[in-house]
């Protein structure tokens, strides 16, 4: 099978990151021989990400496996109804249906559990407390790294949390989920709900909501089965 056979992976950070956390994932996908991109979403709003997003997906080959990460989710839940998306993968990730945003979805978590420690909005942004960033988003993360993420954060637009998708692209297109049981940003139990209304494939993982970036190879994995379930050219060799 040649490179030019090979479904291109589209990589989508959620909020208060930015793509560089892909590294691990990135790296593993290209050791493996899959065409890659990275997508670096300004989250200033839903729609701008979106935007974002589709150029990627325009600028790719014929066929393309989108995968999001938290926030990322509702951008390739929107994003992924677009024709050349052959199916999507979820990490840990908010699923909306049409008509909904990542706060109706945050709207209808457990109140009962951890809180991600989000602070108060800033200039119509969110941040989360610094000192309590490793414990909520990256508990298994090394420190050092935990702490550059903490204090390098991207601020996430209330635009972007408050977007709202037209049409979910898992009613149409298969999916995959990666639920992190450790996850104390969006509860496991959240993600088992989101993850059977769209009727994904799943599999679940313990690690926190930085499990992309703590454990690359179980991520790449299920977008690597997401890929052979959905390339002919794979499918068929």
């Amino acid at each position: 099978m040649s490179k030019s056979d090979t479904p291109t992976i589209v990589l989508i950070h959620g909020g208060f990151v930015d793509g560089s956390g892909w590294q691990g994932v990135y790296e593993q996908l290209k050791k493996n021989g899959y065409n890659v991109s990275v997508v670096q979403n300004p989250t200033l709003s839903l729609a701008d990400d979106v935007a974002v997003t589709k150029r990627t997906i325009e600028a790719a080959g014929e066929q393309v496996i989108l995968v999001g990460h938290s926030y990322g989710g509702a951008v390739v839940t929107e994003a992924g109804t677009h024709p050349k998306v052959a199916g999507v993968v979820y990490i840990a990730a908010f699923v909306p249906d049409g008509g909904e945003s990542v706060n109706t979805l945050i709207g209808g978590f457990p109140t009962d559990g951890p809180q991600p420690p989000i602070l108060p909005p800033q200039d119509g942004f969110l941040f989360l407390d610094p000192d309590k960033f490793q414990a909520a988003f990256a508990a298994d993360v090394d420190a050092e790294l935990a702490a550059f993420m903490a204090d390098s954060q991207v601020p996430w637009g209330l635009e972007a949390a408050g977007g709202t998708v037209s049409e979910a692209a898992w009613r149409s297109k298969p999916s995959w989920y990666l639920v992190a049981t450790d996850d104390r940003m969006i509860p496991p139990s959240a993600q088992r709900e989101m993850s059977a209304r769209a009727r994904s494939t799943v599999n679940e993982v313990a690690g926190s909501h930085a499990i992309y970036v703590s454990q690359p190879a179980a991520v790449a994995e299920l977008i690597e089965t997401a890929v052979r379930a959905t390339s002919p050219a794979l499918i068929n060799a």
